[in-house]
This record gives C-alpha cells, structure tokens and sequence, in this order.
C-alpha cells in the first residue's frame, strides 16, 4: 500500500520518521520490529515549532523509512510531558536503544545536541506506543519460476 492508501486505512494518521539519519532510523525500525522499543520521546520544541504533530493517545500513526516509505503503523498509548533531567529508567528501558538510565542519556543527550540543543530541564513529549501492522510483512512476496 502506498501513503495515501494508508491514511485511508487509518484516518487521522500523521507520519513521521524515527532518528536524524538513515542508519539511526533503519535501527529505531527494526528494534520496534523486534518489540525491544515501545516509547520514544522528542523535545517539545519540535512540536512548538511545528516540525511534527503532537502525538495524541489513541492516535494511529505511521513511521517513514528514511526514504519516505511507510514502515510501520503504531497506535499512542500514552503522552507525557517529562523533564530531560526527571525521565525514569522505565521510559528510558522502553525505548529499547540503551541497556540502563546512563546509556539513555548520554545517547539522547548527543542526539538532542545535534538538533537544537541540549538543556537538562528541558522538557521532552515522552510516549508509549504499541505496533500495529508492518507495512514489510505486508507486502505480496514475489516469486521466481525456475
């Protein structure tokens, strides 16, 4: 299916890409494939700015691969506006990227620093998602006659 079909198939979907690279956002997919992340979070600036759309729980979206294409549709579990400095372990352990609070936040501190900025009382938009369909197990297999 390609994106218009898709936010038919789910209406009201915003889209959006995981990370600020090709190699990060191929990483970020594939953990969500693997049911290692179920959260992510993003700095409210983004949203103030109007570079993305606020999640909203409930709400079905679709990631992008790095090209454009959809990936993957998730639906919000949870929203929460969270200090960079008052994020818990839990969150940080639900985004699958890190193995403790500490890798968390040097990782997100780094990725924070490359776009915009990086304060430790700032606030982030924390969400809980859940897997809904992958758009790669989706599509027809094609076969080859011998």
């Amino acid at each position: 299916m390609d994106l218009e079909q898709l936010q038919q198939k789910y209406p009201g979907a915003e889209t959006f890409t995981f990370g600020d690279s090709r190699e990060l956002c191929d990483r970020l997919l594939e953990l969500v494939r693997e049911g290692k992340k179920v959260a992510t979070c993003e700095a409210l600036r983004a949203f103030e700015k109007g570079d993305e759309a606020m999640p909203v729980a409930g709400r079905r979206d679709i990631a992008l691969n790095w090209d454009g294409s959809p990936a993957l549709a998730l639906e919000t579990v949870s929203v929460e506006l969270t200090r960079f400095c008052d994020v818990e372990e839990s969150f940080a352990l639900a985004e699958g990227e890190d193995e403790t609070l500490q890798g968390w936040q040097d990782a997100h501190r780094s990725y924070f620093e490359r776009s915009g900025g990086f304060e430790p009382e700032m606030m982030l938009v924390c969400e809980r998602f859940r897997l809904i369909e992958d758009f790669r197990l989706s599509k027809p297999e094609v076969r080859h006659s011998p």
